[in-house]
Parts: C-alpha cells; sequence; structure tokens
C-alpha cells in the first residue's frame, strides 16, 4: 500500500511542460530502433509486438551479477531460481523451453530444454552486451519452435575497424565486489580496430560465496528458508557428516565460479560487405543444485551431493552481411553456427557412498540462417530460411566411493541416437500507409521438424517404447495494425500464432519429479506439438514530450499444452524408482489452455535531473481437466494450511504462472553522476493456485504459498574523470527474507556492492 500512495503521489506532482535534458536518459522514446522484430533495423514504434529493450547504458548501470539478475531488475520479466547459479525467465506465464533464447541472432533453445526451470541465460555474459530485447507474446513466425511466450535476444557487442593512419584501440575493464556473497568479479574487454580489420576480445570471471538472505522473516513463516543443517559429504569429512549451521541464514553450498570468453574477428570486405568471425565460450565449476541440498527424507537431509557439473557453452558463428545489393533484395544476412554443449547431474544421497549417480549429456548443435530485405516505397519485406540439427549423447553410471567400481546406470535421456531437425522458411512484411499515420504488420511462417530418439538398454524400466519418430509440419502467422493519430499517440492492435513441437527432453525423459510427492516422469511417445492463438491490444500516449503511459493487455488461447499428469506405464499408476515407490506421471497433451493478462508502465521526466518509473505485470493462466479424470489440487484446511488431495475439477491452474511483480523507480542524473532509489516487489502466491503436478515448488513454499515481498535499493555512479568510473550500490535494505515464486532458493539479503570501471 506505501508503494502504491508512492506512485500516486509521484503522478500527481508530475511537471506540465519539458525540461531540456541529456536525450540519452529520456525513458521517453518513441523512435527507438529494434533488431528482433523482423531481423533487420526497424524503429520500435512500427513494431506491433511489444518489446523492451534493455540499451548498454542500462545495463552498465544495472550491474548485475548475471544475465538473469539483468532480466530481472528490468521489472518487466520474472525470473525462477533453483540455486544461485541459475535463473529462469517467465514471459507471459511460459518459461524453459518455451522461452526461446537467442544470442546475436542465434537459437540458444535446443533439444534438451526442459519445461521447468532452466539455468542456461546466465552463460551469456552480461558484461559483453549492448542491448537486450524481449519480445512479448509468440514470436514463431520470425524464429520458429519454443517461442510461445515470448523472445529474449541478446546481442554483444561489435567490434569497430579505424583508419589507414589510425589504430582504434578502445580497452574497457571493471572489478565488482559484493558482501552478501562475497562476489569477487573482473572483466576487461580490449578492441584493436585497424582499415578493414578489427579485433574484440573480452574476458570475465567471477566467484559467488555461499548466498545469506535476509534477516527479516515474512509474516507468521519465521525462520522461512533457514538453512539449520547441512552434510559434509565423505569425501571431506571422511564419513557423510550432518552439522549444524552456525549462520542459519548463509545458503551452506551455493556458492559457485564462471568464466565467460569472447573473441570477435571483424573483416570490412567494403562499404558494403563485411565478415564477422563470433566465438564464445562460458564455463562454470560444479554449481550446487541448493534446493536438492535442502530436502528432507526420513527426518534427514537427503541428498549429501547434488550439484550440477560444469557447465560449459561453446558457439562458433560465421556471419556475412551485405547492403545496398543492386537487384530485388537491398540486404542480405547468413549466419553458419555451431555450439557444443556439456552438462551433468551429479547426485548422492546421505551415507550412500555406494551410490554416486552420475548423468552427463553433451549436445552438438549446427545451424544455419540465411535473410534477406527489400524496402520499397512504403513497403518493407524481410524473407528468410533457417535450419537447426541437434545431435545428443546421453550417458551415465553408478560409482561405489568406497571400492571405486562403476556400473550401469539409467540414463537421463536415451543412451542411444537421439537427433531433432528443425527446418523453416518464413516472410515478414511491414506496410506504411501515407504518413505513417497506419503501419500494418503480416507475416508467415512454415516449419518443419523431424525428432528421432531410441533406447538400446530398456533393462532398466521395461519401457513399451524403445524407438520415437516424429515429424511436425506447422504454420504460424501474424497480423496487426499500429495506427498513430499524432506524434504523441500510439494504439496498436495484433493476432499471432505460435507452436513448439516436442523436443527429446519432453518425450524421452525419465526422471524424479521435484513436487512434494513421490513422483517419476517417464515417457510418452504420443504427445503432439503445443499451439498458441494469441491477442494484443497495447496504447501508448505521451504528454507534453515528459511522460509516457503504455498499457497492454493479451489473450492466449494454449492448444494442446504439454503437462505432466498422472499415468501408467505397464499398467501400473506407482513404480519403484530409486528405492522409493512413486506415483507415475507423463506429459500429456491437456485438451484446452488460456492465459491472460496485461501490463501497465509509466515514464516520465520530473525535471533536468529527474526521472520516474514504474511498470506491473499481471498473468492468469488454467488448463481444462478430463471431468473423468481425478486430478491432484491442494485444498486449504481449517487451519489455513494447505493439504494435497486428489478430487475432480473442470480447470487446474497452470505451472509457471507469476503472482503479480513490478518495479518503481525514481533517478537522478547529473554531469558525472547518477543514482536511482528503486522498489522491485511481487504479490501473493496462495497454494491453491499452484500447480501440484507442475514445476512450482510448493514443497519449497510456505504453508500457505509463497508470501509476497517488496524490496527497497539504492544504486550510484559518479565519473571520477574520463578514465575512472566509481559504482555502489545498497541492494534489499530493509534485509528482508524472500523467496520467488516457484524458487527454492532464498534471494540475498542486504548488499552492499562496490565497482570500480576503467575505459581507455
Amino acid at each position: 500500500m506505501r508503494i502504491i500512495i508512492f506512485i500516486i503521489f509521484l503522478l500527481v506532482n508530475l511537471p506540465s511542460h519539458a525540461q531540456d535534458t541529456d536525450t540519452t536518459d529520456k525513458y521517453v522514446n518513441l523512435n527507438e530502433v529494434v533488431l528482433s522484430a523482423n531481423k533487420f533495423t526497424e524503429k520500435k514504434k512500427n513494431i506491433v509486438q511489444k518489446i523492451d529493450v534493455i540499451t548498454a547504458r542500462q545495463i552498465a548501470r544495472i550491474n548485475a551479477q548475471n544475465t538473469g539478475d539483468l532480466l530481472m531488475n528490468s521489472g518487466n520479466v520474472f525470473v525462477q531460481k533453483s540455486q544461485q547459479g541459475g535463473s529462469s525467465p517467465v514471459i507471459r506465464g511460459f518459461e524453459a523451453s518455451r522461452v526461446l533464447l537467442v544470442v546475436d541472432g542465434i537459437r540458444m533453445n535446443n533439444a534438451i530444454y526442459r519445461s521447468g526451470h532452466l539455468q542456461n541465460v546466465i552463460t551469456v555474459d552480461q558484461n559483453m552486451l549492448s542491448r537486450v530485447e524481449v519480445m512479448h507474446g509468440p514470436s514463431s513466425t520470425m524464429y520458429g519452435s519454443d517461442a510461445l511466450g515470448g523472445t529474449v535476444h541478446m546481442v554483444t557487442k561489435q567490434p569497430f575497424t579505424g583508419t589507414d593512419s589510425f589504430i582504434n584501440i578502445k580497452a574497457n575493464a571493471f572489478a565488482r565486489y559484493s558482501t552478501v556473497n562475497d562476489e569477487k568479479t573482473g572483466h576487461a574487454d580490449i578492441n584493436l580496430g585497424f582499415k578493414k580489420l578489427a579485433f574484440l576480445t573480452s574476458f570475465t570471471y567471477s566467484s559467488f560465496g555461499d548466498m545469506r538472505m535476509g534477516s527479516h522473516d515474512p509474516a507468521d513463516h519465521e525462520g522461512f528458508g533457514r538453512r539449520d543443517q547441512y552434510i559434509i559429504p565423505y569425501q571431506v569429512a571422511g564419513k557423510d557428516t550432518i552439522v549444524n549451521n552456525t549462520d542459519n541464514r548463509i545458503q551452506r553450498y551455493s556458492g559457485y565460479n564462471q568464466w565467460d570468453i569472447m573473441q570477435k574477428v571483424l573483416y570490412n570486405q567494403s562499404s558494403t560487405i563485411t565478415h564477422l568471425l563470433n566465438l564464445q565460450l562460458s564455463n562454470t565449476n560444479n554449481v550446487p543444485r541448493y534446493d536438492r541440498l535442502t530436502d528432507i527424507r526420513n527426518g534427514n537431509l537427503r541428498y549429501a551431493e547434488w550439484y550440477y557439473g560444469p557447465q560449459e557453452r561453446n558457439l562458433a558463428a560465421y556471419s556475412f552481411n551485405a547492403t545496398g545489393l543492386k537487384g530485388f533484395f537491398n540486404e542480405m544476412r547468413a549466419t553458419l553456427s555451431y555450439q557444443d554443449i556439456k552438462e551433468s547431474r551429479q547426485t548422492r544421497e546421505y551415507k550412500r557412498y555406494d551410490r554416486f549417480d552420475s548423468r552427463r549429456e553433451n549436445i552438438k548443435v549446427w545451424g544455419a540462417i540465411f535473410d534477406l530485405r527489400k524496402s520499397m516505397g512504403a513497403n518493407e519485406l524481410s524473407v528468410g530460411v533457417d535450419g537447426q540439427w541437434n545431435d545428443l549423447k546421453s550417458v551415465a553410471d553408478r560409482t561405489n566411493l568406497l571400492t571405486g567400481q562403476k556400473t550401469k546406470l539409467d540414463t537421463r535421456y536415451p543412451d542411444g541416437k537421439n537427433t531433432m531437425d528443425n527446418y523453416g522458411i518464413y516472410a515478414q512484411h511491414i506496410y506504411k500507409f501515407g504518413n505513417e499515420k497506419w503501419v500494418l504488420n503480416d507475416g508467415i511462417r512454415f516449419q518443419y521438424v523431424h525428432l528421432s530418439s531410441n533406447i538400446e538398454d530398456n533393462s532398466f524400466f521395461n519401457l513399451p517404447v524403445t524407438q520415437v519418430n516424429q515429424d511436425n509440419i506447422a504454420v504460424t502467422g501474424n497480423v496487426g495494425l499500429v495506427y498513430n493519430p499524432d506524434a504523441s499517440s500510439r494504439l496498436s492492435f495484433g493476432i499471432s500464432s505460435g507452436f513448439r513441437a516436442p523436443n527429446i527432453d519432453d518425450m524421452s525423459k525419465v526422471f524424479e519429479s521435484s513436487t512434494s510427492a513421490k513422483q517419476v516422469v517417464v515417457p510418452n511417445a504420443d504427445i503432439k506439438p503445443e499451439y498458441t492463438y494469441n491477442m494484443d491490444l497495447s496504447y501508448r500516449k505521451t504528454v507534453h514530450d515528459v511522460l509516457r503511459f503504455e498499457l497492454t493487455g493479451f489473450y492466449t488461447l494454449f492448444l494442446n499444452a504439454i503437462v505432466k499428469a498422472p499415468y501408467q506405464l505397464n499398467g501400473q499408476d506407482s513404480i519403484i524408482y530409486d528405492g522409493v515407490m512413486s506415483q507415475v506421471l507423463a506429459n500429456q497433451n491437456a485438451n484446452r489452455a488460456y492465459l491472460y493478462g496485461g501490463n501497465i508502465s509509466v515514464n516520465a521526466d520530473l525535471s533536468e535531473h529527474f526521472s520516474f518509473s514504474t511498470t506491473l505485470s499481471y498473468t492468469y493462466g488454467r488448463f481444462r481437466v478430463d471431468e473423468n479424470k481425478t486430478t491432484s489440487v491442494y485444498q486449504e484446511q481449517p487451519d489455513g494450511s494447505y493439504k494435497l488431495v486428489q478430487t475432480s475439477l473442470k480447470e487446474k491452474p497452470l505451472d509457471h504462472i507469476p503472482p503479480i511483480f513490478g518495479k518503481t523507480s525514481v533517478q537522478y542524473r547529473y554531469k558525472k553522476g547518477y543514482a536511482e532509489f528503486f522498489a522491485l516487489y511481487n504479490g501473493e502466491k496462495k497454494l491453491d493456485q499452484y500447480n501440484p503436478d507442475g514445476e512450482d515448488n510448493a514443497q519449497y513454499a510456505t504453508s500457505t504459498g509463497m508470501p509476497g515481498w517488496y524490496t527497497l535499493n539504492l544504486r550510484a555512479g559518479w565519473q571520477v574523470n574520463r578514465l575512472l568510473q566509481l559504482q555502489g550500490a545498497m541492494e534489499n535494505i530493509l534485509d528482508r527474507n524472500y523467496r520467488n515464486f516457484a524458487s527454492g532458493f532464498s534471494s540475498p539479503g542486504r548488499n552492499i556492492m562496490l565497482s570500480l570501471r576503467l575505459a581507455m
């Protein structure tokens, strides 16, 4: 309530006249150029789809610890975390494999992007981003499968050349320290630009210690999330030893290290033709899966060890760009790419020295993209073809730590040959009527997806199907109108469709569900692609060039939604898995689901030195249940707690639906410095709004759900001289103990962050 009063007070006291300000800091920017909407530059005001842009200046000022934190601090993207080394963006109630991640125009989503929670976004170094464009709503016309809820396009910095007589040398470096997790980060990049050739080299290293949560617990939930005990593993103590945590606000075994390297080489063949080599490497040490390390079984901590092995992402890409072409098309862009991704899961239960389980995946992804653009009068046409080829190898073994003996173990994915191929052709068109008061957006895409997966060793589960082959064809499109009655107003309406073909993770994975009940998810070869049909309506108004108000609403019809639901394996609804009788679940297509919601934002330049912004997002989602089947739900009990029961319902909450969330900020800027005071906040998510069979992780919430929260934060920067800048921040000033919805990891407590930046 105090936040709402604060917002109203500022709105009532807005000035009615413009001030002269630095336009690079103004929030009001109607002609901002975006890249994601049609893969070539276009003014944001001409695009129907809602796009939020995080600029290089904002990235530097936010000074986030990883790309997930950067998105969360924008106030427009919800982010889930299962561990410190993780961040899973949520856009319009869609998460993980239903949100497309793109880096430099190249799809990151691959055949094992899961429907649960992902940490892959942190493998892109936020310190080398020139901008991030978040597209809200289906983006399948341009990018194909997976872009159901939206697309996060991360664009890295480009090399720049010099002249005949001048070598263009520019270097940047910074060091950052944070008290809440003893973070130590160092970064350096250098550009060497010659007449036709330029080299850009970047390196970032971060060491994150165990995270400390806040000391002020939610009301009526004293001790929420506290880490009272932890296990010192056999490899350290000679035996698994449960010890009391001397400070239960410290989330023991949550720290990790990460390093990111980027090398780009630019060759300007002529003023219209360029070649670019783009090499990226991101790697970590072992990343503890913190939420699982807090699981309890038989009164004790369940896992002595649960961590992701080094998560390695390698990217090599070559891009060819040509402008000013003679013939029908004016511009051409082609990219060839190769990605090599390694990830693993290492687990061992308490005192089970004979069962150190290792499951390892290596996926290789080849990609090709060819885009053309034609500008002709009021028409702009982009056409293209693309392809992506996935090849997966999944292995597993169990080690007896006492004897060193290794034995076979069931793999996470089929242990045979696993491939998934995507092929697409698209056309996207923009037509600007007369004086550009009306702008038409329309596009269409044809997509073909082939998946093949086979199990060689079926002795672990005796599955009825050991070979899966699927061929899926989809046609998606979009059409919409932008109406600009004058320079200060904009109204847009759009209809778009999206699809997502089941990948190897959806169809063939065997794993233990992270829900509070004992459940195991098994393969289902009969699932079909998901489809969304989306309507967007947006209105934006600018007042006196200092105030911008924007309201966006959407409705999404979600057909064939892939959801986890009770299932039978060989006629049984429960099986023994990992020594425990577990209910059988499988991914299945729900007949129909729907989502709706909206976003409101207000941005204003209050004076020459002060700016204000606020944003608020809301999403609601349900899927229809077969009335002849029972389903798991949480029901409120007389004492206020919730109980997991089986009942019959017509509708059930979709998982991944965040509570209402947003950000309110006041910024001060001066010639040599800036300061920002801001609040981040989430509403309450009651337990009866959770999906108990999905990925909402009720076991990591309180007995009534996830409490609402807000934090107050302050950050500032000062340009000491031409080369040196100092940055500081105090985050979560009130030291609140809170978690984001569906997270099994508590957010940082009060944190003091200091940075020193050098630019030469």
